[in-house]
């Protein structure tokens, strides 16, 4: 799995999922070499159940499956963790209280305050197989708490929010980072550039993750510093496998 690899210091990769709500996304993500997908609710029309339905089948293939949740709420993250989420990312995570509302909702106990549910796609509905403590420590270690980071105000406080227990990665995006800081659209400028190292040495500084959710040359010019690679969007993929089709024929 994803999050197992990611621990054991390998990069992984994978794509984000705004349409495709088909569980058979998951089976062609893995044949086609991805390590996750990561489920948009954000700005895709997407369901609690169309997301738990694709994470039943990437689970038994061994595919990461990751889930942007539309804001930061216990009834959010608490059920799509349960509905099979290996990993929670939270749009616009600008503060330290932020960070730590989503250890507390992501992490069963001591580290957060997730609620214990005994079966469920989270347990790909076999059950808790050991006691109880060390199923929680175990879902703890199997699972991510992602902050997005993509604010001004989210980069002035990276520090503080890299040094929260529990929070495994920061990942920029970057497209609204720029909007913040007053460039938008020019996610290459010199400001952008600069928020950008600021938290991969934040990342580095606490141990965490660093991600970056980007193509062309800003994400040419990250890929060696980020540990988790989140490339392109599945309508893009299509658009440009359907505008091939149309170049080859017509010319």
């Amino acid at each position: 799995m994803a999050v197992k690899e990611l621990r054991e210091g390998k990069k992984i990769i994978g794509t984000m999922v705004r349409m495709m709500r088909n569980p058979a996304v998951a089976q062609i993500a893995k044949h086609a070499g991805l390590d996750f997908i990561m489920f948009d609710m954000e700005h895709g029309p997407l369901s609690i159940e169309s997301f738990s339905d694709v994470a039943k089948v990437a689970r038994s293939v061994g595919l990461g499956i990751f889930v942007r949740i539309p804001e930061l709420s216990k009834g959010y993250v608490s059920r799509l963790m349960d509905a099979g989420a290996d990993g929670i990312m939270c749009p616009m995570l600008s503060t330290e209280e932020e960070a730590k509302t989503l250890v507390k909702y992501s992490r069963y106990a001591p580290v957060g305050g997730r609620g214990f549910g005994s079966n469920g796609v989270f347990t790909s509905f076999g059950g808790v197989k050991t006691d109880v403590p060390t199923f929680m420590k175990e879902q703890n270690q199997a699972t991510l708490a992602i902050a997005q980071i993509e604010t001004k105000e989210a980069v002035e406080n990276i520090d503080k929010i890299a040094a929260v227990d529990g929070i495994d990665v920061l990942l920029i995006g970057p497209n609204d980072l720029a909007i913040s800081l007053g460039v938008p659209g020019d996610t290459m400028c010199e400001t952008n550039q600069a928020a950008i190292a600021k938290v991969v040495a934040a990342a580095k500084k606490h141990n965490k993750y660093f991600a970056l959710h980007a193509g062309g040359a800003l994400f040419d010019k990250w890929l060696p510093d980020m540990d988790m690679v989140m490339n392109d969007l599945d309508i893009n993929i299509l658009s440009s496998g359907f505008a091939a089709i149309a170049k080859k024929v017509k010319g």
